[in-house]
């Protein structure tokens, strides 16, 4: 970056872009809690952590989008910006020719074979992404790496080219959130569009399987978490009044979303006196305030959904619960993100939650 603005090939950033090397989770999450001014300006977050590795590493890159309960049109230019990377690898890798191969000198020839993909947790994202701070994180990754954690885990396993890539769709997310504006909100705009109709089939095609309460649930989150992804804009500028609008007509039309039920239950809202994730290497909040005995009878904390197991439930649970969602409410976006789950799991781990002090009613 240094590099191309002193050759004047790219402007400077409007906004500060900047370099963190934590140790990792309770880096993050010592950094966010001690200063409370640098975590209320963050934009958005861009988390490498394991990239790079070569083919004996026999990993996926991944592009990992944030939480579903905090929508964010970032996700979606780092997607755009890999989708890019992986369609000309592939090129080159097929056909030696390719506009942008991205190809180190020293490094290996092959395809990226990149995966676009939802929120995975387990690393320091998820600590931005949290609702304690709220802050949008794009998560790049090679997942899973067969030497993670292992002696066998050494610099030779690199790939310069690998880890080319990765730096370049880092880099270039991070110019275009740097430097967004109101100005090229048509462009981003257009983005969101196409990758909705995308996430609108894949919501249509997950509703087939689905009972026709738990279907209507799906469609209507699908609805909801696309027009967020437009008011999410507003993080980083103005955008013009109405912009969406007749997108999301079409985007109801496309998904036939009948009316909610009324929503019933407890309204919690997370405690904001108690910031960060449930656990870390070697702690556990919940075991350390209410016992391993109690942990182990909660149903969210075990339970397995088609897209997500309990610790995405309970992440998200927390996240969900701000103070203006009812328990049903929370079951509900919890079962559109991850699979239908029974209201009673969810009204246990809350109230679980409010006596640890994690939240309150």
């Amino acid at each position: 970056m240094r590099k191309l603005i002193a050759e004047k090939r790219i402007p400077p950033p409007r906004r500060t872009i900047r370099f963190v090397w934590p140790p990792e989770v309770e880096g993050t999450l010592a950094l966010l809690n001690a200063k409370p001014d640098l975590a209320a300006h963050i934009k958005a977050a861009i988390h490498l952590d394991m990239v790079g590795g070569g083919a004996e590493t026999k990993t996926i890159f991944h592009v990992t989008r944030g939480p579903a309960s905090l929508p964010s049109f970032a996700y979606d230019v780092a997607a755009t910006i890999g989708a890019f990377v992986d369609e000309q690898s592939s090129q080159y890798a097929m056909t030696g020719v390719a506009q942008w191969p991205l190809v180190a000198p020293e490094g290996g020839r092959e395809a990226l074979r990149g995966a676009m993909v939802p929120l995975t947790l387990g690393s320091d994202h998820e600590v931005y992404s949290s609702s304690s701070w709220g802050i949008p994180a794009i998560y790049l990754n090679d997942w899973p790496d067969r030497f993670i954690h292992t002696n066998a885990d050494t610099p030779s396993k690199i790939d310069p080219t690998k880890l080319k890539r990765a730096a370049f769709i880092a880099a270039a997310s991070g110019l275009v959130l740097a430097n967004t504006t109101a100005a090229g909100a048509p462009e981003i705009v257009s983005m969101i569009e196409e990758a909705a109709l995308h996430r609108a089939a894949d919501a249509r095609a997950q509703s087939r399987d689905l009972s026709p309460t738990e279907a209507a649930n799906r469609l209507r989150f699908q609805l909801a978490y696309e027009s967020q992804m437009f008011n999410s804009m507003k993080r980083f500028f103005t955008p013009p009044p109405n912009a969406a609008t007749s997108f999301l007509n079409t985007l109801q039309v496309l998904l036939k979303t009948p009316s909610a039920p009324p929503p019933i239950g407890l309204v919690y809202k997370r405690n904001p006196e108690i910031r960060g994730t449930l656990d870390a290497f070697g702690y556990n909040y919940l075991e350390a305030h209410l016992g391993s005995d109690r942990v182990a009878k909660l149903t969210l904390l075990n339970f397995e959904g088609p897209r997500g197991e309990g610790g995405d439930y309970t992440y998200e649970a927390l996240n969900l619960a701000n103070g203006s969602r009812t328990t049903s409410e929370i079951r509900d976006a919890l079962s559109a993100i991850y699979g239908p789950v029974p209201q009673e799991a969810v009204d246990q781990f809350l109230a679980a939650a409010a006596d640890a002090g994690l939240a309150r009613k």
